[in-house]
């Protein structure tokens, strides 16, 4: 479960404060604030709290006294042209925090983008709770031949059967092993009096890396939309790919004209080589291009046909 009884509790009561306040407010926004958004089986993103607008991004901007302009058609046009031509700061003028419960092997991935504020549940002062992300079995898939950081076809039978209880096994008997190595209950009282415990800051180098911890990370919007779009990207990994597809539903939320122009440019767009303009533009005048006469890799030219839904040439 994602969230105990008293952890809901402490989630209504957040919701239902109420403060008045003359700063900029998203109402779309403030109708999801402090709710979990469920992702994987015990994870959650929740919004903790935001800054700024689409209106802020314009202002920013046009560096304006008021917000944005009369015409909402105008603050469209202008975030559009932003993202189109790759301007930045305006968007660092707006900020979001999250407040994120996910398995550490994906925290270690989501750490790796330095452009964020973050501070984690601390396990030298608290004793991680028994919580273990177990796969779906249809995401329990065998290595990649073509790509080496990637997944191949699903396992099936009794291999994926005995990878799944594996798994359940070793997380559970870790997790044993840390709470014996402890001694000591949720209150911090021993177990066993006659026992002494281990140093919960030395007994947690005993957990799964499946094992859930909790974060709150805070970020701009420019930071936030290039983690999107690597990590909403079809080629990222699933398990973080998940918590970065729930993050663009409240980045809609938050700021649709910029949500509008970034699935339109960045996710669903493209970025196109020089050499690549060269094959797109030869295959608009009819030409025939190959990945010989391209000057592009065999890979580069393997993925550019995929982008154009063209057969690569060996097909």
């Amino acid at each position: 479960m994602p969230l105990t009884p008293e952890q809901k509790e402490a989630v209504e009561r957040a919701r239902a404060q109420s403060t008045k306040t003359r700063r900029v407010t998203v109402p779309a926004l403030e109708e999801v604030l402090y709710q979990p958004f469920h992702v994987l089986d015990h994870g959650f993103i929740r919004v903790i709290d935001y800054m700024g607008d689409d209106g802020a991004v314009v202002q920013a901007a046009r560096v304006s006294y008021g917000r944005g302009t009369k015409k909402a058609s105008e603050d469209r046009g202008l975030i559009r042209y932003l993202i189109r031509h790759r301007h930045t700061t305006p968007f660092e003028m707006c900020e979001i925090k999250f407040h994120v419960k996910l398995p550490i092997f994906v925290a270690r991935q989501w750490i790796r983008h330095r452009t964020a504020n973050v501070n984690e549940y601390s396990a030298r002062y608290s004793i991680l709770d028994k919580e273990f992300h177990i796969p779906a079995p249809e995401q329990m898939a065998m290595q990649s031949s073509a790509n080496h950081q990637g997944r191949g076809e699903v396992l099936e039978g009794e291999e994926a059967a005995r990878a799944l209880e594996l798994l359940r096994e070793d997380a559970e008997t870790c997790y044993r092993h840390y709470a014996e190595m402890l001694n000591e209950d949720e209150e911090g009282n021993p177990v066993d009096p006659g026992r002494k415990g281990l140093a919960r800051e030395l007994a947690r180098m005993n957990l799964t890396l499946n094992t859930y911890t909790q974060w709150y990370w805070k970020i701009d919007l420019h930071n936030l939309m290039h983690f999107l779009s690597l990590r909403a990207d079809s080629h990222a990994q699933y398990e973080i790919r998940v918590y970065a597809q729930a993050m663009l539903d409240c980045l809609k939320l938050w700021v649709p004209l910029v949500y509008e122009a970034f699935t339109d440019y960045r996710t669903g767009g493209a970025f196109f080589s020089a050499a690549a303009m060269g094959v797109v533009k030869d295959l608009i005048a009819g030409k025939q291009p190959t990945q010989a006469s391209s000057g592009l890799s065999k890979r580069e030219w393997r993925e550019l046909m995929e982008l154009l839904e063209r057969p690569t040439e060996s097909e």
